[in-house]
């Protein structure tokens, strides 16, 4: 996986500018990026194109309702918001969209990311977060996940996510070796 951090323009490392990107990436810090990178590299597997961006609940909240409230506008299909500790972050882009939010909660130090997992699951009625597992299983399914919603909608796509699954499935040894 590609470790660079995000660019300034904050796409991750690897997306055309020229591709209307369908998915967005965003987290709380530049911390986070080591986890929600396994997202984009997902996608970048499945030829999906994405912006990865960070969007503060408590640090940079203009940004975070700027980005929230033009989501679609902007293009957007699926959101991946990862955080960690209070991670409040999913929740309050999902506040501000009509658009499918995924949750990825980011492994913290202090509780190895319970808090962050309590924090995103618990949702009020209303305004759903679809949770996925802590750290990079999360990130990782996060992205396979946001492909699979935009496959309902694009053949092309479904045929790459087939073909991923069954390629995940040919890694299976039958027996230990």
């Amino acid at each position: 996986m590609n470790e660079t951090p995000l660019s300034e323009a904050g796409t991750a490392p690897g997306v055309t500018p020229e591709i209307a990107p369908k998915v967005a990436i965003v987290m709380g810090s530049q911390s986070d990026w080591e986890t929600m990178k396994n997202a984009a590299a997902v996608l970048d597997k499945l030829g999906v194109a994405h912006d990865c961006r960070i969007v503060s609940a408590h640090r940079t909240p203009e940004r975070l309702v700027d980005f929230s409230r033009t989501a679609h506008a902007q293009g957007f299909k699926v959101v991946i918001a990862g955080a960690g500790g209070a991670a409040h972050l999913p929740g309050m882009v999902a506040s501000m969209t009509h658009l499918p939010v995924l949750g990825v909660p980011v492994e913290s130090k202090a509780l190895k990311g319970m808090d962050s997992l309590l924090s995103i699951v618990q949702m009020p009625g209303g305004i759903p977060v679809g949770t996925l597992a802590i750290g990079v299983p999360g990130a990782t399914n996060a992205g396979i996940l946001a492909a699979s919603i935009l496959a309902t909608h694009d053949a092309a796509l479904a045929e790459r996510l087939i073909a991923f699954r069954a390629a995940q499935t040919a890694s299976v040894a039958e027996r230990p070796q």
